[in-house]
């Protein structure tokens, strides 16, 4: 699935209208949207930065939901839920940059040989601890490919090397657009 610029635009809206509009009112509005695309279910990240840092990135791994609403969704959890950081305040808007990333389905692999750094998100799970990573990351870290694989354990809340000992791995890919 691609999107053109002009859906790229829209999408982006959608997500700072979201947040905006919680802010100010602490309530949920989805648009009325006419782009059959946009109906589709969708896995979906919000990143936020405001003034270059991260403060925020939610989303869900799976298409359970319209792209539209899950772009809704997880822009505002990403702007207030997100509990590794201080929710957005209205006040930040103007500094406030949104990245969206829209996953095509996981897919589980034999080895972790198959992972393209660059192409390749990552979901690493153990017995009930899962850990994403969204393919943009290990680029923007200057991650090589045990890097990736030794913070995707972290996030799964396991040892950094636990991919050594055999965890199952998923990958998935996105197509990643922020504004500006």
């Amino acid at each position: 699935m691609t999107y053109t610029t002009e859906e790229r635009e829209e999408l982006l809206k959608i997500a700072r209208d979201a947040i905006e509009y919680y802010l100010r009112t602490g309530e949920k509005l989805y648009p009325e949207v006419k782009n059959e695309k946009f109906k589709e279910n969708r896995g979906v990240f919000v990143t936020l930065h405001v003034n270059g840092k991260l403060r925020g990135c939610i989303g869900y791994p799976l298409p359970y939901k319209p792209l539209y609403k899950a772009v809704v969704d997880n822009a505002i959890y990403a702007a207030t839920e997100d509990w590794r950081f201080e929710s957005i305040r209205l006040e930040e808007m103007s500094d406030l940059n949104i990245e969206i990333s829209v996953l095509t389905i996981p897919r589980r692999i034999e080895s972790y040989s198959e992972i393209e750094i660059g192409k390749h998100g990552i979901i690493v799970s153990r017995e009930g601890n899962r850990g994403l990573l969204l393919p943009q990351v290990p680029v923007e870290q200057g991650w090589e490919l045990e890097e990736y694989l030794s913070n995707g354990c972290l996030k799964a809340g396991l040892s950094p090397d636990e991919w050594k000992r055999g965890v199952e791995i998923e990958v998935f890919e996105a197509e990643v657009f922020k504004e500006g």
